[in-house]
C-alpha cells in the first residue's frame, strides 16, 4: 500500500464507509466552478503573462536549438557556462555551445538549472514540473538561474487542463507537482519585493515549436 492510500484509508476508517470513496472519482464528479475563455493563441499568452511574472522567455524551432540559446543568455548576462540538467536532456549538443553540463540533482552550489515541463499554463504563465527519478526537483530548485524548455504544443489553457491532462497522461500523480510562476521571490521584509529569497534569481523560459 502506497503512502497515499495508506492514508486515506486511515482517514476513510474514522470517517466511516461512507467517506471510502475514491478520491479521482469524487473530483470528477465535484462541479467546477466558472473557467475563463481564452484566447486560442495559446503561446503567445503564456509567453506574455510569463514575461509579467519577470521570466525571459525565447522560443526555439527545434530541440537542436535549445544549446545555442540558452549559451548566448548566459554569455549576455555573464552567468557560469556551466551546470546542470535533467537527465532527459543530457543528449543535446551542449558541448559545441560551449556549456558544461552535468545530468544530475542539482547541489547547493549549482548554479545554472536546465529543466523540461511537464506543461506550461497560459492563463498565469506557469510551469508545471513532475518529480522524478529523471526529473529531480532540486534542479529547478536550488540553482541561481533556472532555464526551462517546453514544448508548445503542451502549453494548456488553464490550471484545470493542466490537472486533466496530468490524470490522462500519468495516471497516478507523482510525488510531487511544482508550480513555478517566474523567479522566486517574496515581501516579508518591509514589504519589499526581493527575488531569488527562496529559489532562483532568474527564469528563462525556451518554447520549443
Amino acid at each position: 500500500m502506497s503512502a497515499r492510500e495508506n492514508i486515506l484509508a486511515r482517514i476513510g476508517k474514522v470517517r466511516g464507509p461512507a467517506a471510502a470513496v475514491d478520491v479521482d472519482l469524487a473530483i470528477r464528479r465535484h462541479q467546477r466552478g466558472p473557467i475563463p475563455t481564452l484566447d486560442n493563441e495559446l503561446v503567445k499568452l503564456f509567453s506574455e503573462r510569463a514575461v509579467k511574472l519577470a521570466s525571459d522567455v525565447t522560443q526555439a524551432g527545434t530541440v537542436t536549438e535549445v544549446p545555442g540559446l540558452v549559451a548566448s543568455y548566459l554569455r549576455e548576462r555573464d552567468l557560469p557556462m556551466k551546470g546542470v540538467s535533467w537527465p532527459a536532456l543530457a543528449s543535446l549538443d551542449w558541448r559545441d555551445a560551449g556549456i558544461e553540463i552535468e545530468p544530475r540533482a542539482a547541489r547547493g552550489d549549482d548554479l545554472v538549472g536546465i529543466t523540461g515541463a511537464f506543461l506550461g499554463i497560459a492563463e498565469t504563465g506557469t510551469l508545471m514540473l513532475l518529480s522524478g527519478a529523471q526529473t529531480p526537483a532540486t534542479v529547478s530548485l536550488l540553482p541561481e538561474t533556472h532555464i526551462a524548455v517546453v514544448e508548445a504544443g503542451r502549453i494548456v489553457a488553464t490550471m484545470e487542463q493542466a490537472w486533466d491532462r496530468l490524470r490522462v497522461e500519468r495516471g497516478a500523480l507523482p510525488r510531487a507537482v511544482n508550480f513555478i510562476s517566474g523567479p522566486s521571490r517574496t515581501a516579508d521584509i518591509e514589504q519589499t519585493v526581493t527575488l531569488g529569497a527562496h529559489g532562483p534569481y532568474r527564469v528563462l523560459i525556451i518554447i520549443v515549436g
